[in-house]
């Protein structure tokens, strides 16, 4: 705006409070730009100012000329409208806003694709895809779809596809039957998005996948046509790899896969080692990609998102007693959404994510750390309740690929569960896909006591030889039981079920590959929870509560120590010992029924470290028939930070022989021969636990791969009788780096036994993620006994009235 000479005064307007300091300013104040909104419902009227000087007509050079040029000014102003002034004032204060005045078209990617397995049914492959679309509400104007097709090569070799589905040459490829071909090549198939969940800020597509296996490994190439990525710099096609229909899978495991609040991420490289599971994919193809629990870590929704408030409440009480209505609930489920699209989309997790299938469950830092595990009285809380089915609904869809509950818990709304008494606040303007399961479930019967939903265990076939069951530890965990004695049985009679069905059918399973979230062949830390709970705590906590005294020693939920639900999370913890050892004596049942050996996989310890459970050495057993004999590999963290090095050299300190039972022997293998590269991560007694990022591949070694292919030497059992602290195979003589599994040997050898590495970053400041390989090889089972007796479950032992 022009300014007038001092002292004259503009007619019949009032002083402006909200005008620019500055009088030769030509704009107004954002301040005056908000109080002219405000005071005006229509466009102000130009106000006749006379003449006008040099500097007006200089500024007027950017107005409109008159239509009349001879009966009007020589300029006239832009009329802007109050509502449209209002625009303009929240685009200058909200630049991000501004830019997204067009409404989403449903045709932009912002997370995905994101790739899953399901299961294997005959000669079949069940899988799934996953995209994340900007924009959505009740309906969808636009459904994309999936173009699936054979790749051209695998492994160099030109990959022949049959149109009809007909077995042609040797390595004919079937065409997959899930739609109608389109485009111009024939062997294309078309496959229809399914929402599976849709609200104003994103749409859920799924898009199932179903292909016949064939006589060679194969590569599958899908693209997503008419949808653009978010990310210019993602492809446009991607490729995943099946095995051959009598081969069985090459599998990568990993566990803990963020990072702990407060971690400087950058000093850690970021997720680096995904770098190097990409490097392994590429040279060798991985057909499933099993997720250990913590594939996101959500804690920083108490230190930088809707639960801060919550969590500086100092008083247990109060904070527990606080509420969760809807209005928190729509910041977590925002803060949930928000933290799986950047961590899903981040680089170079997310080229994994969209070219090897999944298989995952879940544990607490997909929710928030410790959760399950804090006494039973504060776990019910409004805030625990309500953010443990928040963090269920995107675990649903970003892991599962499933629709999510139609809503979830508030204070304001307190009977959603079991579908009953759905919260419509929730409802509004949001699509919801009808409940769907999927044969390889195994769903609990009761929801879980602090997560109104019900468990999602996993049973699938890993290929020709290999089992898969994963048994979810968190939807039903408290602080004195981990699963519910009933689910057990659910679970225990499917994998019967499942290992009878295959035995019959003359394709037995030869390898049960059994995964958990936390080890169950660890060091012992009872002492530690013996201390912590004793009385002498009990001042310690009281000059916490009234002084805030050794606060860093005490969580911010319950007020108990710190450590304390890290240790009760544990199936060696004393709370769960009675339940730890029913579930081994059922899986050494399961083996000894059906000749199957058992492999555990446990992460959240951010270690590595090999345990293995096997008979008392006075029985005599070899490894070969002995039934109790399972490897638990622990491999934790793939991007978190790992402990400091006195914590490792302390469990390996207490790296005791431990009996199960009777019969049953424990303890760490002596793995680690050498620190990764030329570091120095332990000390030099350390041989069992190392403290280091890291992610594990296993592989059978085929009996299909004939008499020539190479050994790691005979896999019989080396009877010292010293126990476990020796090898107590051949397969675990020299594990370690120099192991033929630790190299370009793994998985090469022909005698149906299991090659695991476990790769163990070198240095944390490269960001290529260079690892070397630690090797082990697990032999078959050939069990020659009758089999042992079928045990209940015990009862759990339940909360007493003092919380814990």
């Amino acid at each position: 705006m022009a300014s007038r000479p001092q002292g004259e005064a503009l007619d019949d307007v009032e002083h402006n409070p909200h005008a620019s300091s500055n009088r030769w300013r030509h704009q107004e104040s954002s301040a005056f730009a908000r109080h002219a909104v405000a005071a005006h419902a229509q466009p102000r009227d130009p106000q006749e100012r006379g003449t006008t000087n040099d500097l007006a007509s200089f500024l007027n050079r950017d107005r409109v000329e008159p239509e009349n040029p001879n009966a009007a000014p020589n300029f006239k102003p832009i009329m802007i409208a109050a509502g449209e002034a209002a625009g303009q004032e929240e685009a200058r204060s909200n630049p991000t806003h501004a830019n997204e005045q067009e409404p989403p078209d449903g045709r932009e990617i912002i997370c995905g694709p994101l790739l899953n397995y399901r299961r294997m049914d005959g000669d079949r492959w069940y899988g799934s895809v996953l995209i994340v679309a900007k924009g959505g509400g009740k309906t969808q104007s636009f459904a994309p779809h999936l173009v699936l097709r054979p790749a051209d090569t695998v492994n160099g070799r030109q990959v022949h596809a049959e149109t009809n589905g007909v077995d042609g040459t040797n390595d004919a490829v079937n065409a997959p039957d899930s739609g109608a071909a389109t485009g111009s090549n024939t062997n294309d198939a078309e496959i229809q998005g399914q929402c599976l969940y849709s609200d104003p800020r994103n749409t859920f597509w799924a898009f199932d996948i179903s292909l016949l296996l064939s006589q060679a490994e194969a590569k599958w190439e899908y693209l997503i046509p008419d949808m653009r990525q978010s990310a210019t710099i993602r492809p446009d096609r991607y490729h995943f790899f099946v095995p051959a229909i009598h081969e069985s899978m090459r599998i990568m495991f990993h566990s803990c896969n963020g990072f702990s609040v407060g971690t400087d991420e950058d000093a850690w490289s970021g997720p680096a080692l995904w770098n190097d599971v990409n490097r392994h994919h590429k040279e060798r193809p991985f057909h499933v990609m099993l997720g250990g629990g913590d594939q996101i870590y959500n804690d920083g929704i108490r230190v930088d998102g809707p639960l801060r408030e919550w969590t500086e409440i100092s008083n247990p009480k109060k904070r527990k007693h606080f509420p969760f209505p809807e209005k928190l609930r729509q910041a977590c489920d925002d803060y949930y959404l928000k933290n799986y699209i950047r961590w899903y989309s981040t680089e170079p997790f997310a080229t994994a994510n969209a070219q090897i299938p999944q298989l995952n469950i879940w544990d607490d830092h997909d929710i928030i750390d410790g959760f399950g595990s804090y006494v039973d009285d504060f776990m019910r809380c409004d805030v625990f309740r309500g953010i443990g089915g928040t963090a269920h609904k995107y675990y649903m869809l970003f892991q599962h690929h499933l629709p999510p509950p139609a809503s979830t818990y508030t204070s304001d709304h307190t009977t959603t569960s079991e579908g009953q008494g759905l919260d419509p606040n929730q409802l509004m303007d949001s699509y919801v896909a009808p409940a769907k399961s999927d044969p390889s479930y195994i769903v609990g019967k009761q929801p879980g006591p602090y997560v109104a939903e019900h468990s999602h265990n996993m049973f699938a076939r890993l290929g020709a030889r290999i089992a898969f069951l994963g048994i979810d530890a968190r939807t039903e965990r408290t602080r004195h039981q981990i699963n519910y004695p009933e689910t057990y049985d659910l679970i225990f009679g499917r994998l019967r079920q499942e290992l009878k069905s295959a035995a019959e059918s003359g394709r037995p399973f030869k390898h049960l590959i059994l995964l958990l979230g936390i080890p169950i062949a660890y060091p012992r830390l009872t002492w530690l929870e013996n201390v912590f709970r004793s009385p002498i705590m009990g001042p310690v906590k009281f000059l916490n509560r009234r002084f805030g005294f050794a606060g860093g020693v005490f969580n911010h939920f319950d007020g108990s120590i710190d450590l304390l639900d890290d240790l009760d999370d544990h199936y060696t913890a004393r709370t769960h010992k009675k339940e730890r050892n029913a579930l081994v004596e059922r899986l050494q049942a399961i083996s000894s029924e059906f000749s199957v050996r058992i492999t555990i996989l446990g992460g959240d310890v951010h270690l590595a470290a090999m345990g293995r459970f096997y008979s008392n050495p006075r029985l005599n057993i070899a490894t070969e028939n002995d039934h109790r004999y399972m490897a638990n590999v622990v491999s934790s963290a793939i991007t978190n930070k790992p402990p400091p090095a006195a914590i490792a050299n302390l469990l390996a300190r207490r790296n005791k022989i431990h009996h199960l039972n009777h019969d049953t022997d424990e303890t760490l293998l002596k793995f680690f021969d050498k620190d990764p590269g030329d570091s120095s991560k332990t000390s030099g007694s350390n041989h069992v636990t190392m403290p280091s990022r890291n992610f594990a591949i296993l592989t059978e070694n085929s009996p299909n791969q004939g008499l020539a292919a190479p050994t790691n030497g005979d896999t019989r059992s080396v009877i010292s009788g010293k126990g476990g602290h020796d090898f107590l195979h051949n397969g675990e003589v020299e594990s370690g780096s120099k192991h033929k599994a630790a190299g370009k040997q793994h998985g090469t050898g022909n005698d149906g036994s299991l090659d695991i590495c476990i790769r163990v970053e070198i240095d944390q400041s490269n960001r290529e993620g260079i690892t070397e390989g630690y090797g082990v090889t697990v032999p078959q089972l050939k069990y020659q006994s009758q089999p042992e007796p079928v045990e209940a479950f015990p009862e759990q032992e339940r909360p007493n009235g003092h919380g814990e």
